[in-house]
């Protein structure tokens, strides 16, 4: 692969979105400018995730130095536990800019600079660098909502914005006690998260950065408490919007989790790890429950989306190699799962002109491939056999009942619920008797069975072929598990016998 491709798949849709915004353009001609350079995106993509090794830490890497006197840097890069995030994110936009065609050139000029810094965030190894394409990436999704969003719109942007900026002020305030602290312990200033990783850190300070970070992250994941904005926001976003953050901002919170929190503040993390896994049980349970409420489709896979959240935000905190790779697998089983349904109850209310369950039934019979296509996404978002949402399910249940037996047993019974709200959604919508608004309903077009049948060829592929993928994030969850292990063991033995509650050191 070409030396500067990270950065290629980065400012390539943020340069192209702001073209896009900039210049006086019809709708159409956006979209198909946007639809290239999505592919585009998705060929490096696909040669990235191809080439790449898994055994040798960060590949692709790229470094500048920035802000040189504040030790700020560009840097990039890509290993097991970012990988399967940044094909998510180079692999379903282009669906976005296939099926939905009646847009103007500013909605889809923001989902190019919301692409772009997306994956800036996912391939930052600086932590001001990846804070940067964080604030970035909000506000493509802000307008998109505020101006293109549902009738209650405004309320549900007013929302998301008041906790985003929480999070993100709570993390500005984090980053920067991290990095004064590396500049006092080694009289330099960096934020490289290898470089940060060498930090010992101690007592409240360093426990209230921590959850301010994870604060931050439970906001975009989200994590219960933290869910609220959600049902509204999902619900009132139009669906390509929702799609982005259901399939892909979310699991960037899951990612920010691994990639910068765990390797500075293992103590902290570690002593948290429980409450937290607790919490994604919570937000599993409540969230599923609350699904089974809901009339309307799109708020349904809202809570749907949360609640299987919380089973990928517990594959974090169990802190084994299995749980760990089966939240990273799950990462991406889960964007291409539950995102092509959002994407295809948009398509149901674009021809419809409803999501509410009570209007519908009948669609298996007038459209036999949508209706096919529907089930297999629906039946991998509920971890059926053989399908991609299967394996990333098993390993965390797997690496939960070896973190710890009864959390373990609430994750899978609670997954239960998942499955009889879904169910019971799909025999309503596609079997039971037709509505008289879903006569006229048209199956799927060819230029849409091409744009679903890969995504949905890869769910299937992901749970017969798992350790395609297993194979090139296994060894990184392995080295990250080991760090995490050893740091966190010898740590809290030296903290609880020499200087209980005051100092942590680092090997």
């Amino acid at each position: 692969m070409f030396e500067y491709a990270l950065s290629v798949i980065i400012f390539l849709p943020i340069l192209t979105g702001l073209a896009l915004l900039l210049f006086p353009l019809r709708g159409g001609v956006a979209r198909a400018v946007g639809f290239i350079v999505s592919v585009i995106i998705l060929f490096i993509g696909i040669e990235l995730f191809l080439g790449f090794n898994g055994k040798s830490g960060m590949e692709y890497t790229e470094f500048h130095q920035w802000i040189p006197s504040l030790g700020v840097n560009y840097a990039l890069g890509i290993d097991g536990i970012s990988l399967l995030v940044m094909v998510a994110a180079t692999f379903l936009f282009p669906m976005v800019f296939s099926i939905f065609k009646t847009r103007t050139k500013g909605f889809y000029g923001n989902l190019l600079l919301a692409q772009g810094a997306m994956l800036g965030a996912i391939c930052s190894t600086d932590l001001i660098l990846f804070y940067v394409f964080w604030e970035i990436m909000l506000l493509p999704i802000f307008f998109m909502i505020g101006i293109y969003g549902g009738d209650k719109r405004l309320s549900a942007t007013l929302k998301l914005t008041i906790y985003t900026i929480a999070g993100s002020l709570l993390m500005l305030a984090a980053i920067i006690y991290v990095g004064t602290s590396y500049h006092e312990q080694f009289g330099k200033w960096s934020f490289n998260i290898a470089d940060l990783q060498a930090l010992s850190l101690s007592g409240g300070f360093a426990i209230t950065a921590f959850l301010m970070f994870m604060v931050a992250f439970a906001i975009k994941i989200p994590l219960f408490p933290f869910h609220t904005w959600l049902p509204d926001g999902y619900t009132e976003a139009p669906t390509a919007t929702t799609f982005i953050l259901s399939a892909i901002m979310a699991k960037i919170g899951v990612y920010g989790v691994i990639r910068f929190v765990i390797p500075v503040f293992e103590v902290e993390f570690t002593r948290f790890a429980i409450l937290f896994s607790l919490l994604g049980i919570a937000g599993m349970l409540y969230c599923g429950l609350a699904a089974i409420a809901q009339k309307d489709i799109k708020r349904l896979l809202a809570f749907s989306s949360a609640s299987h959240m919380g089973i990928i935000a517990l594959g974090v905190f169990c802190m084994n190699v299995q749980a760990l790779s089966g939240c990273l697998f799950q990462i991406m089983a889960h964007a291409t799962s539950t995102g092509v349904l959002f994407l295809f109850v948009g398509l149901m209310e674009e021809r419809l002109g409803t999501r509410n369950i009570d209007d519908l039934g009948g669609i298996a019979y007038r459209a036999p491939i949508f209706a096919t296509f529907f089930a297999i996404a629906m039946l991998a978002s509920v971890g059926l056999p053989g399908t991609s949402g299967f394996i990333g399910e098993f390993l965390i249940i797997l690496g939960a009942i070896k973190f710890n037996a009864f959390i373990g047993f609430l994750a899978g019974t609670t997954l239960i619920i998942g499955v009889c709200y879904m169910l019971w959604m799909f025999q309503r919508v596609f079997f039971e008797k037709g509505k008289e608004r879903t006569e006229s309903f048209a199956d799927l077009n060819g230029m849409e069975i091409l744009t679903f049948v890969p995504v949905i060829l890869l769910i299937i592929g992901m749970g017969i072929f798992p350790q395609t993928f297993l194979e090139k994030i296994e060894p990184t969850a392995q080295q990250h598990v080991a760090q995490l292990t050893a740091v966190s063991a010898s740590q809290i033995a030296d903290t609880t016998v020499q200087n209980p509650g005051h100092t942590n050191h680092k090997n």
